[in-house]
This record gives structure tokens, C-alpha cells and sequence, in this order.
């Protein structure tokens, strides 16, 4: 379709300036004709080319991103407003979103030969973890993440763009039935991709971790392929690590990019929220052989990983959601003071048989301190050190849980208000199960205890279990006593 002119009228729209000029599509400023209509947010019109040259994936991209904007939600996605007849004139109105891309960044960093630090790189990329788990709870993957189609707020949340590639649990895959080949942009594709397995949220996160290697070191990890054979070689090939293109990369956040960007996507992060929380938590980053790597990858592994991707077979991934509750953040909020140690107990006991159900779920261990208590706590004590005094009481109260398959970090929060602080805690860090104690606010205020557990419910994001102490503190020691 050729480009309109400004001014130019369809289905009670008026056509603006041209603010986009793309391969598959033109994006245009749209108002509404009768001035009397608001939607409340400024709207954009994506018209695809559908020239006589392009193939049929333009066609099926256009009609599924209509079926996907219409049935996801939420503040990482646009609204959508209309759509025109394919066999007349094809378009969508959505909201327009004021921001910047990604490869806006991208270009300037490289023009300007500066890499961004390493704390702009996490903050980008937990955005854009945390936007893609919101689609990923909507049972939907976008499976063509890349620089071009992230935009990245004021406010510095994210928001994912063209879902022409999408696929979503609840409709029919039309990509999938239309194409008999993989699709997809080929710096970005994940390997389960290349060889025609849709809809595994980990290839999102696979996408993420190619977007943060190339703000790490400027390079894209594997190229830019054109080939089928060179799109394969993702199967069993490693980048580079980005400490030997980038020596300045942390440990922390090179162990994250090659954790995405593992060929198998059983050994990446289980969601997209877990990446985003080790992104918003560098300090809490377990740095293992990943991180520490200065040296590429020898042809002799490469050869092993190549005999195995030549045997493997990829199977049809679970639901999104459903591979969400496979791996979920279990948040734990542990009395600060005046908590028995029958509560301590019963929260150890129910965490440890929540994690034995959740294999692939990860612990955060979470305190909350009012600023008054830090200053009363010791007068000896600066507030750092009754800081770090709290952490280590986590770290003493986990001890007795076994952590060897489980992440597990600690955080010592400040706030006058305990359940707020536990309900930001949550969202902010896309929690899956919050575990309460009876006494979060200590035992000289337990006439007034039901409150907590009462606004952590109303107001949690997430599922909330609440704890009772199960054993009066003098019973514990015979019940944990070995039989005569």
C-alpha cells in the first residue's frame, strides 16, 4: 500500500504525518474526525505494505497482531482501538506510546562509542523482563523481541510493540498453519525457534538476554544469519562471553546474559520474572562458572554440544502460565523482633514444604524494619551495621532450610508500614507466593497482628499464605527431640 498523505480520511479517522516508514509497515499520527471523540491517550495507525512483492507472512503478521491486541492488556502493551477490513483498507489504531527505542539507544552508543554502565543495562532489561512476563501471564509469547520493538517510557517502563509473530495459547497459531518455515528476526531467534517450536516464554527471555549482550559489549552474540545452516549453529554454538569483548562487564551481570542465552532452555531462567528480579538485585546474583569465564568456548565442547543438538528432539512447550508456576518467586517475610521462636519455626516449616513443591522456584527472604527501631536497635550500631546484623539473622534463619536446587536471597526492608512494604516488595518483583507470619508485628502487638495479614491479602498481587504457630514454644524442643 502506498504511503497516504496527511489529511487523508478513513472510517471516521484523519491521517496525520507519517512518523514511521518501515519494511512491513508505515505508522502514522491519527486523530479522530469528530473532534467530539476522546479515547483519553494520543493514537497511532500501522498500516501494512501488503505490496504486490511482499510475501504472505504480511498478511498473517497484520491479522494476528489484530487478534493480539485485541485480548492482551496491561501497561506493557498498547490499547487498542480499531481496526480496518483486510479486503478494503487493512489497518490498526492503537494507543500511541511516547518513549524511545531501544535501537535508538543502541545507535546513539554506537555512534558515540560508549557503552552504557552496567546499572542502565540491568534497568533496561528488567523492564523489559518484567513487560514480558506480563504478556507471558496473559498465556501469550511475543517470540519476536528485539531493540526495534521495545519502547522504553519516560517513567523507564517498557513496552513491546509489533506482534505480527505472536502466538498465544487460546487462538489458533496463524503463523504456525501459514509458515512452514521458522520465522523470525535471526539475531534475536531462540534455538527451540529455529527449529519450529512456538509459544515457550523462555524464548522471550533468550531474546532479552541478546538485547543485554549487545548493550554489554556492542556485538550481537551470534551475528546476523541468513542462512537456515547458520541460524542452527545456535543449537549447540556460546558467544563469546561479553568480559572478553567488554573486560569491564561485572561478573553478576555476565552470569545473567549467558544464563538467557543457554541453548537449552531448560538451563535459562524458568520466567521472565525471575531474570528481572536478578536484574533489580545484582548484589543478590549467585556468580558461578558463568560469570567467571575470560576465555571462549573450545571447539572440543562445541563439537559435544553439536553431536547432542543432532540427536535432540524439541517438545511443544507447556502453557506460559503454566511454565510461570513451574518457576515462581516465593517471598517469605520473617519478623524482625519479638517473634518466638514457635513462629520462626512454623515459617521455616511451610517455606521449606513450599519450595519442596516448587523446584524451580526461587526464595527471597524478607524483613521489614521501621526507621525509628533501626536507630533504637543498638546505640553502639550505625544504621548500615544494623542493617547488615539483619541480614545476617535471615541468612542464621534459612540455615535450616535446604536451599542446594533453590536461589535464595535476603533483603531487609525500611518502612513505618509493614504491609505496604510487603506489598510493593511483591509487585515490584513479580512474586508468586507470599508466606505471612502470625507475628510480623512482634507479639506485643498481637491484638492488632490481624490487620497485617488482612491488607497483605486485600492489597497483595499474589498469592498470600498465611502462618500459624503450630507448637507453643515449650513443646518445640520435645518435638524436635529424637524418639527414646
Amino acid at each position: 500500500m502506498k504511503l497516504l498523505e496527511a489529511g487523508t480520511g478513513i472510517d471516521g479517522f484523519i491521517v496525520g504525518q507519517c512518523l514511521h516508514a518501515g519494511g512491513m509497515a508505515h505508522i502514522y499520527e491519527v486523530t479522530y474526525a469528530d473532534s467530539g471523540r476522546n479515547t483519553g491517550f494520543p493514537m497511532a495507525m500501522k498500516v501494512p505494505r501488503m505490496t504486490g512483492g511482499d510475501g504472505a507472512e504480511t498478511i498473517v503478521g497484520f491479522e494476528v497482531e489484530h487478534q493480539m491486541l485485541q485480548v492482551l492488556s496491561g501497561p506493557h502493551v498498547p490499547r487498542f482501538v480499531a481496526a480496518g477490513d483486510l479486503t478494503r483498507v487493512p489497518y490498526l489504531v492503537m494507543e500511541y506510546i511516547e518513549g524511545r527505542p531501544l535501537q535508538d539507544r543502541l545507535d546513539q552508543a554506537a555512534r558515540e562509542r560508549v557503552r552504557p554502565t552496567p546499572e542502565e543495562i540491568a534497568r533496561v532489561g528488567a523492564a523489559m523482563a518484567a513487560a514480558a512476563h506480563s504478556l507471558h501471564q496473559q498465556d501469550a509469547v511475543h517470540l519476536d523481541l528485539k531493540p526495534g520493538n521495545v519502547m522504553i517510557r519516560p517513567d523507564g517502563r517498557a513496552v513491546l510493540l509489533d506482534f505480527g509473530l505472536s502466538w498465544h495459547a487460546h487462538y489458533p497459531d496463524l503463523m504456525a498453519e501459514e509458515m512452514r518455515v521458522a520465522v523470525g528476526s535471526p539475531p534475536w531467534m531462540a534455538p527451540e525457534q529455529v527449529v519450529g517450536v512456538r509459544g515457550d516464554p523462555r524464548s522471550d527471555v533468550f531474546a532479552i538476554g541478546v538485547m543485554l549482550y549487545e548493550m554489554a559489549t556492542g556485538e550481537l552474540p551470534f551475528g546476523d544469519p541468513q542462512t537456515r545452516g547458520g541460524l542452527r549453529q545456535r543449537l549447540w554454538m556460546e558467544p563469546p562471553p561479553p568480559r572478553v569483548l567488554a573486560p569491564q562487564t561485572p561478573d553478576w551481570l555476565q552470569d545473567v546474559i549467558l544464563r538467557c542465552l543457554e541453548p537449552e532452555a531448560q538451563q535459562r531462567y524458568g520466567s521472565a520474572a525471575q531474570l528481572a528480579f536478578d536484574l533489580s538485585n545484582p548484589d543478590q546474583v549467585h556468580v558461578g562458572e558463568r560469570g567467571l569465564r575470560t576465555r571462549r568456548t573450545s571447539w572440543t565442547v562445541h563439537l559435544k554440544r553439536w553431536l547432542k543438538a543432532a540427536g535432540q528432539h524439541y517438545k511443544p512447550s507447556p502453557l506460559p502460565s503454566a511454565q510461570i508456576d513451574l518457576a515462581p518467586i516465593v517471598m517469605v517475610a520473617v519478623p524482625w523482633k519479638d517473634a518466638s521462636d514457635a513462629t520462626l519455626f512454623s515459617l521455616r516449616r511451610a517455606c521449606a514444604r513450599s519450595l519442596g513443591v516448587r523446584a524451580g522456584a526461587r526464595l527471597a527472604c524478607v524483613t521489614v524494619v521501621a526507621p525509628g527501631d533501626m536507630d533504637r536497635a543498638d546505640e553502639r550500631m550505625s544504621e548500615v551495621q544494623v542493617h547488615r546484623w539483619q541480614l545476617d539473622r535471615l541468612r542464621q534463619w534459612a540455615l535450616g532450610l535446604d536451599l542446594e536446587t533453590h536461589s535464595a536471597s535476603f533483603h531487609v526492608l525500611e518502612s513505618g508500614d509493614v504491609p505496604d512494604a510487603l506489598v510493593r516488595y511483591a509487585r515490584a518483583n513479580g512474586v508468586s507466593l507470599m508466606i505471612l507470619g502470625a507475628a510480623t508485628h512482634g507479639l506485643k502487638l498481637q491484638r492488632l497482628v490481624a490487620t497485617v495479614p488482612v491488607r497483605v491479602a486485600m492489597e497483595a498481587p499474589c498469592s498470600v499464605m498465611l502462618v500459624k504457630q503450630t507448637l507453643p514454644f515449650e513443646r518445640l524442643a520435645d518435638a524436635q527431640a529424637p524418639p527414646a
